[in-house]
């Protein structure tokens, strides 16, 4: 039987062992989550061609809470967005707003729009650059914005507070129940008239070609340092050297 001393190193080492795993887990870039909207939100994570999911791609987050997890230590990029208004109906899980094929964990899917976006490129450059913009280049849902902590550079707090689906124009909006109920989004120009200008498709698919319209300036007066359609300005999408948390906060 081992004695007391030896228990009490053993339980020292295991302790001492535990809390060095526990400090590696958040030694790097820490991604933060935050709900401030008075209602639950299910968060998606998509990552671009090539790149693992995180977090299995989305989860529930209750209102006034967040959540916290390792960013890849390597270079990462995708995006983030919420979806809203979800629901289990007839055994489906859906929702009104960013579903990813009626799933709550996207693994990897994409959202439907309109939906704000959080873009993001980790771990890149000579400086452990990380770099992140907001996008309502695919329209608006829920404001959110990005904030760095404890980086080096340009490290500015970036994103889109206006709640934009008290004044998006009736042409742009997306409303519950069949279009019967209230607005839940505020499609891109893209969306609602599906053009090739509008989309920047085609022979508009270029920075000589692609320009933005009434209805991008329409996003862009109500949340200047947003990307509103395809090649808007790319100083917006800032870089920040090695911070130690990035935090989305979604009703900022």
């Amino acid at each position: 039987m081992a004695s007391s001393s030896t228990k009490t190193l053993l339980s020292l080492s295991l302790c001492l062992t535990l809390c060095a795993l526990s400090q590696a887990t958040y030694s790097g870039l820490i991604l933060t989550l935050v709900n401030n909207c008075p209602y639950t939100i299910w968060p998606a994570i998509q990552p671009n061609a090539g790149h693992p999911v995180l977090e299995r791609g989305g989860f529930a987050l209750h209102t006034l809470t967040h959540r916290s997890f390792a960013a890849p230590t390597t270079h990462w990029s995708g995006r983030i967005w919420a979806r809203t208004g979800c629901s289990y109906a007839h055994g489906k899980f859906s929702c009104a707003t960013g579903d990813c094929g009626g799933r709550i964990e996207c693994e990897g899917l994409g959202g439907a729009t309109p939906a704000t976006l959080a873009q993001f490129a980790l771990h890149h450059g000579h400086a452990d650059f990380s770099s992140y913009g907001v996008s309502l280049v695919d329209g608006f849902n829920i404001p959110l914005t990005v904030t760095p902590h404890e980086g080096k550079g340009q490290c500015p707090v970036v994103g889109c507070r206006a709640e934009i689906l008290q004044t998006c124009p009736a042409v742009l909006q997306l409303r519950s129940h069949g279009g019967h109920g209230p607005v839940v989004g505020c499609k891109s120009g893209c969306e609602a008239f599906k053009t090739d200008e509008l989309c920047c498709r085609n022979h508009f698919n270029s920075p000589q070609t692609c320009k933005g319209s009434s209805y991008s300036e329409f996003f862009k007066h109500a949340c200047p340092a947003t990307f509103t359609y395809a090649h808007d300005s790319p100083s917006l999408m800032h870089e920040c050297s090695s911070p130690r948390e990035l935090k989305i906060i979604f009703c900022h």
